[in-house]
């Protein structure tokens, strides 16, 4: 199927508009990623200090900690994906680092194969090639369904499917790597998937060549190597309790943010009319949405397909200007989270993505 057709942008904005939003900030992408891993360590280090404080207080406040870590834990997957787009510096060799290392690893996704995974979903969005779209195909369905996602995702189910997986395809790679082996074919990995392979059909599968082995085999050994650099911190600092906050909310919330965020993205949306801009939605977002489910403008989604060169941190103001030129009702906007969800459940199944 040929590709989704894409927005031209000197048909859409003046050409100072778009030398505005595709410039590249120096700092803004490495400002973006200490902010995450500050509001990180308050999150843990103050649910540690609610739990040293009094075991009441730990029990009230834990909810709370786990709700930002997970948040910020999407943040970081956020920023890995304005990685893979080259958005995060204008630097090439930083750009590839910022996402690689200190956002990527955090939660074990790979720059490199997500990038070329992640755009063959650019060019292929919600058609038969798209590997992201058993992600929204799904959709509508029933809230018992729904609420079943939920569950597995909030009692770590999902998480442990997904590592489990993840884990057994990076001790193929590990055996491979000792071994020398060399294979043909692309690195379509478990690696590259990490980022989006919540309610994947087929998680757990094999992974179908070595060198996806291998590379998943790397990713895995940069995420335990991020995970013993956070718990020697929080052993240094304060004992156990920082990191295993951390990783009750990457095998808890972190999940149900990630479920709501692709969710949003794409399901029950008009995408195939030819007309680009319906290819994804845009979800308003209030200060608690921010803190959880879009973090870091990941909300403007629409935007971001419209023109992928766009950094993270423009895609308010490309929603602005696209206001300004009259395109808000070519455009699939919800205004809430709570909308989106509503139409995740209540939908016609004719309404269906093809």
């Amino acid at each position: 199927m040929p590709a989704v057709k894409a927005a031209n942008p000197r048909e859409v904005f003046a050409s100072d508009d778009w030398r505005a939003i595709t410039t590249l900030s120096v700092w803004r992408g490495i400002w973006l990623i200490i902010h995450a891993w500050i509001i990180v360590a308050l999150a843990a280090f103050g649910g540690a200090a609610a739990w040293n404080y009094h075991w009441l207080a730990g029990i009230l406040v834990t909810p709370l900690a786990l709700a930002i870590l997970g948040g910020r834990q999407l943040g970081l997957s956020i920023l890995m994906h304005d990685g893979a787009h080259g958005l995060l510096h204008p630097n090439r060799k930083t750009n590839n680092w910022l996402g690689q290392w200190p956002s990527g690893a955090a939660t074990g996704s790979d720059l490199f194969a997500y990038r070329a995974y992640h755009l063959t979903h650019h060019k292929f969005t919600q058609q038969p090639e798209d590997p992201d779209l058993s992600l929204s195909a799904p959709f509508p369905t029933s809230r018992d369904s729904l609420r079943r996602k939920f569950i597995r995702d909030l009692t770590g189910q999902t998480f442990f499917k997904q590592r489990r997986a993840q884990f057994a395809a990076a001790l193929r790679g590990v055996a491979a790597i000792l071994r020398g082996e060399n294979g043909a074919g692309k690195a379509d990995t478990l690696a590259g998937r990490a980022f989006n392979m919540q309610n994947r059909a087929g998680v757990g599968a094999p992974i179908a060549n070595v060198e996806g082995a291998k590379t998943t085999a790397r990713t895995v050994g940069r995420f335990l190597m991020v995970q013993a650099i956070l718990l020697a911190i929080s052993l240094t600092l304060w004992g156990w309790t920082p990191f295993l906050l951390w990783l009750a909310a990457l095998a808890t919330t972190f999940q149900l943010f990630l479920r709501i965020r692709n969710i949003a993205e794409h399901a029950c949306t008009p995408t195939g009319s030819g007309d680009p801009f319906t290819h994804a939605r845009t979800t308003y977002a209030g200060v608690l949405a921010r803190m959880t489910v879009a973090p870091y403008w990941v909300n403007y989604h629409s935007e971001h397909h419209l023109f992928m060169g766009v950094p993270c941190y423009r895609l308010r103001d490309t929603h602005r200007l696209l206001g300004n030129g009259g395109y808000y009702p070519r455009m699939t906007i919800s205004p809430n989270y709570r909308d989106v969800l509503r139409q995740a459940v209540n939908l016609p199944t004719a309404t269906q993505p093809a």
